[in-house]
């Protein structure tokens, strides 16, 4: 099959793009504007591959898209380009609006051109990934858990952006019959992450010898997916997901944010044990707990039971063994040295 990722050099469509083209044997085409959290290293191994393409392109550009769609004449549409750190959507909002709601307004109506143009083989899909966030947060019970039919509560700037863009997915289904699907997504993680989410950010630091900074007291709760988990997760949606429906794709591996961090230290003492002259006899001694951000959602937690009945999917990896596997590779990426 042929499909357009777009977002392909990011954390998660860098992923995707690899897992559809060196293991589902599929063609793709990948539309990156190749932001800051771009990383191109990420592709290499498919960099050559005769199934992949890429092209630099804004999804605002619908012109753009359109002729590209045009060309490549996809089966499906993987939409993950987007702006996704909470901070960076405190600190100037624009941008996430601009990308994430605009964006996809425009990818949406080039799509449905290129549908009614007749080029489009039968059965074409759109895949609309989305996250977890836009259900706002929940309690500690632990029966409480993010269901498809969860009501809506943005709670920051980039939570509501990708609200808004799930939102006009949903009205292009339902005004225009557009094929579409969208699925929401817990915390992921995995190589080639870049370095501002707390998984990196922390495993970085820590083997420079720098301060870990931890929100408030660090007691957030995140349901935590492995990257690879998830790509097999979209391609069975965008395969066998029913159009109009939505799925949510969780990792069952709820830890506290403190708790990571510290799961982290433990195994960078293992692997890689402070020098005598480091100053610090633990990579744990460098946890600085700093003001905590403004509206930081308390608990995300999925429940990905239509996954499991309808798609036959369910997560492969446990969190110590993906943990362990993501900072043994960050660990040989930054020193050089294997883990």
């Amino acid at each position: 099959m042929r499909f357009v990722v777009t977002g392909g050099s990011g954390f998660i469509g860098s992923a995707l793009v690899r897992y559809l083209v060196g293991e589902a044997g599929h063609a793709v085409l990948n539309l990156d504007k190749l932001t800051y959290a771009a990383d191109p290293s990420a592709l290499a191994v498919v960099a050559g591959h005769p199934h992949y393409a890429f092209r630099a392109l804004d999804i605002l550009d619908r012109a753009g898209v359109e002729a590209a769609l045009a060309e490549f004449r996809p089966d499906g549409v993987f939409h993950l380009a987007a702006e996704t750190h909470v901070d960076r959507s405190i600190a100037d909002p624009d941008v996430f609006v601009e990308t994430n709601v605009l964006g996809t307004q425009r990818l949406l109506s080039a799509c449905s051109r290129y549908l009614a143009g007749g080029g489009a083989p039968e059965g074409f899909r759109f895949l609309h990934i989305s996250t977890d966030e836009v259900f706002g947060e929940l309690p500690a019970d632990p029966a409480a858990l993010f269901t498809e039919d969860s009501p809506y509560d943005p709670r920051s700037p980039y939570s509501a952006s990708k609200a808004a863009s799930d939102h006009l997915v949903r009205a292009w289904v339902n005004t225009y019959g557009f094929p579409a699907l969208i699925t929401n997504c817990s915390n992921n993680y995995g190589p080639f992450q870049h370095a501002e989410k707390l998984i990196p950010l922390t495993i970085t630091r820590a083997l420079a010898g720098q301060p870990l900074p931890v929100y408030g007291k660090g007691e957030q709760i995140r349901d935590w997916l492995y990257v690879e988990d998830h790509v097999r997760g979209l391609d069975e949606v965008m395969r066998r997901g029913q159009p109009g429906r939505s799925y949510n794709i969780g990792g069952h591996n709820e830890r506290r944010n403190i708790d990571v961090v510290r799961a982290i230290c433990a195994i960078l003492d293992r692997i890689r044990p402070p020098a005598p002259s480091a100053g610090f006899a633990s990579h744990a001694d460098l946890i600085s707990f700093v003001t905590d951000r403004p509206g930081h959602d308390f608990r995300y937690a999925i429940d990905a039971g239509r996954m499991r009945a309808e798609l036959g999917w369910t997560p492969a990896t446990a969190f110590d063994a993906g943990l362990e596997a993501t900072v043994r590779w960050y660990a040989a990426r930054l020193t050089g040295a294997a883990a």
